[in-house]
């Protein structure tokens, strides 16, 4: 069953909002590499969309490099928080809370369009995909990275792994909204054609990304659907589930520091194929 567009709002706006706005440390420095590839793609005074921004870490280094950076997600309490950032840097950049699948953006308004992980929510990714070309300027690129599947990615599994045996999780449906929604490199292809994108590049990446192992507990017990279902557990069950991370994700620290592999997709488009 897909996830709607109101249970995406619910849920960005409430549960994982808070668990994103708690680990916003921990979030920033574990994927500061795409951070830093995103904004390598740009040029100063570009006028640039980061979709899914979340907390706003890929909208202000978009601002570092000196583009004009407009940040979008449908969580509140997110795009507070980027708000805030942007602020106390004195950066060039503004934030939006909407829903980019109807959002009205002006025609033509970005040279770029960048996603860190922001873009595997929609529950119509192809009206999604379509708004966001009409806001793109003839020729503008598009730069993204979604995740691969979750055998691909042990560590994003591993709490709800080492949990299952005590609770009952909710099932990973191939294509529903989530993170793991763009795995098929087929089907983001064909998502993207159907937006209007064309020149559509999607290479498999092998990322190292780390953060301190002092975070991890809170890490584990706060994201993903393990995240939100400890808090409705009696205590003893909630203390067992817990005892359960410790063991699971020792193979990933190493002297005090978790090391891990995030395998992704890392995909490119253009608004329209610019022809000699």
């Amino acid at each position: 069953m897909q996830m709607t567009d109101t249970a995406q709002a619910a849920l960005w706006n409430g549960s994982a909002a808070n668990a994103w706005v708690a680990n916003q440390a921990i979030l920033d420095q574990m994927f500061y590499p795409f951070e830093a590839m995103l904004a390598g793609r740009l040029e100063p005074g570009q006028r640039v969309l980061d979709v899914g921004c979340g907390t706003g870490a890929t909208t202000l280094a978009a601002a570092r490099r000196g583009a004009h950076c407009t940040g979008i997600d449908i969580s509140a309490p997110m795009i507070a928080v980027a708000r805030e950032r942007a602020r106390d840097a004195g950066l060039d950049a503004a934030f939006v809370c909407a829903d980019v699948q109807d959002h009205g953006f002006a025609p033509a308004a970005f040279d770029a369009i960048i996603s860190r992980f922001g873009v595997m929510f929609f529950a119509d990714p192809v009206a999604a995909f379509a708004t966001l070309h009409r806001a793109a300027r003839p020729g503008a690129a598009l730069h993204l990275y979604a995740w691969r599947s979750p055998d691909e990615n042990p560590f994003m599994t591993t709490a709800e792994r080492a949990a299952a045996p005590l609770v009952t999780l909710p099932a990973v449906v191939p294509g529903q909204p989530g993170q793991f929604a763009f795995a098929d490199s087929a089907r983001v292809r064909g998502i993207l054609e159907r937006g209007g994108w064309n020149d559509i590049a999607i290479a498999p990446v092998d990322v190292p990304c780390t953060f301190p192992a002092s975070g991890l507990l809170h890490y584990a017990t706060r994201m993903g659907p393990l995240g939100r279902i400890l808090p409705t557990l009696d205590e003893p069950l909630r203390q067992q589930v817990i005892g359960t991370l410790h063991a699971a994700f020792v193979p990933f620290v190493r002297d005090d520091t978790v090391q891990l592999t995030a395998a992704c997709w890392q995909v490119t488009a253009r608004s329209d194929v610019i022809r000699g």
